[in-house]
């Protein structure tokens, strides 16, 4: 079936496209089911195959190398942001204390404070080696400017996988005649490990991502818990829509190259059920912040706060209290100690994926979907008006 952009009105000489949140859309069950035990979640990233189709944010409340090696363990992957409070102090405990203490009035000021200390090279060297020490994955993350600084060491250090992630991320990028921006094509190819681009949410820059030579493309602007760039700088494209957009150039860049290069979808994913149709439209794998920030183990303690909530110039993200709720194995692998969808991700994927009928996460990519804007309302009065399940 052929594909048409069907073109809103918004008033004379405008005109927009509709697209779909994560909430609208419902999963379709197809001819058959599966047994739970024959389900495949497995995806790959450059060599390295998963068991688990998650990755923990880059963000300073989700991921420390304790985390990291807590996530490779049991199948996933954490990615240490090297541009955050693990890079900038040798001991990163007193100062994540201090970002979870402070008031909401005295957060913002705080946190571009503490964010100031410079990054120091050895510690990036240091926290890599310490995560390769206990045979877990090095997945690290920087800027598009950080990359062109430390993308050397990070290499030397002995990292697995380099996220290189900014809010939007081009290759037709533009800058002052002074100022020399970052060729992600030939640092891809400089580059002796996988590197991730993104973010991004249309067919266009994913195809020119993955043309550059990315091992992977994130996918979504705006839609984490904690980021406030879609209030700050009114722009994004609802998850579902987005990622639809980067798996149909995927699939076309696979059909030029014979290359297959994953999608990631990154942000607004809080239940097994977001998860679920993330991958059902197209993702291969899914980036999550806050439901990682609610383990115990967590370095947020409860915490999550979004990596440009620290910028000096303009914050494009906040701090918000998740809860802790169980630890990272109850949140992935279970047992489930509550009701709403945020523990045993991975059991809540199998289930889906048995009661669809679909095998692996490509047959998962092309069960059918439906425009359902009562999905999580219809019939639930009950547990609306008793704050319980998916009323909470």
């Amino acid at each position: 079936m052929e594909y048409k952009n069907v073109d809103i009105i918004i008033g004379y000489g405008k005109k927009a496209k509709r697209a779909y949140g994560i909430n609208e859309i419902a999963l379709v069950p197809g001819t058959r089911t599966l047994d739970p035990a024959l389900i495949d979640t497995s995806w790959t990233i450059g060599n390295i195959k998963r068991d688990i189709p998650i990755i923990a944010s880059a963000m300073d409340g989700v991921v420390d190398t304790k985390m990291a090696n807590l996530l490779s363990n049991l199948g996933a992957v954490g990615v240490l942001n090297l541009e955050g409070i693990q890079t900038r102090y040798d001991d990163p405990t007193p100062i994540l204390e201090k970002i979870t203490s402070v008031g909401k009035s005295e957060f913002v000021e705080l946190m571009q404070k503490l964010y100031a200390e410079p990054i120091k090279p050895e510690l990036i060297k240091k926290r890599i080696e310490d995560i390769k020490s206990t045979g877990s994955i090095a997945a690290v993350s920087l800027t598009p400017l950080g990359a062109s600084k430390y993308g050397e060491i990070v290499a030397n250090s002995g990292a697995d996988l380099l996220l290189v992630q900014a809010t939007v991320v081009s290759t037709n990028h533009l800058t002052p005649e002074s100022l020399t921006s970052l060729n992600l094509q030939q640092f891809c190819k400089d580059m002796p490990i996988p590197v991730i681009l993104g973010n991004c949410v249309t067919y266009e820059v994913a195809l020119e991502l993955m043309e550059a030579g990315a091992a992977g493309v994130l996918v979504g602007i705006g839609p984490g818990a904690a980021c406030t760039s879609r209030g700050v700088l009114g722009i994004g494209v609802p998850q579902p829509t987005a990622i639809a957009n980067c798996a149909a150039a995927r699939d076309e860049y696979y059909k030029k190259t014979g290359i297959y290069t994953p999608i990631i979808a990154d942000g607004g994913i809080i239940t097994g059920g977001d998860i679920c149709k993330c991958i059902a439209c197209g993702a291969d794998s899914v980036m999550i912040g806050s439901p990682i920030a609610r383990a115990i183990e967590a370095p947020g303690k409860g915490y999550h706060w979004g990596m440009a909530t620290p910028s000096p110039v303009l914050p494009r993200g906040t701090r918000i209290n998740v809860a802790t709720t169980g630890t990272i194995e109850e949140i992935l692998i279970g047992p489930a100690k509550l009701d709403d969808g945020t523990h045993n991700l991975l059991g809540a994927l199998k289930t889906s994926m048995s009661t669809l009928g679909a095998q692996n996460i490509k047959e998962m990519q092309k069960v059918e979907v439906v425009i359902a804007p009562s999905l999580l309302t219809e019939g639930k009065v009950y547990q609306k008006a008793q704050q319980l399940g998916m009323g909470k």
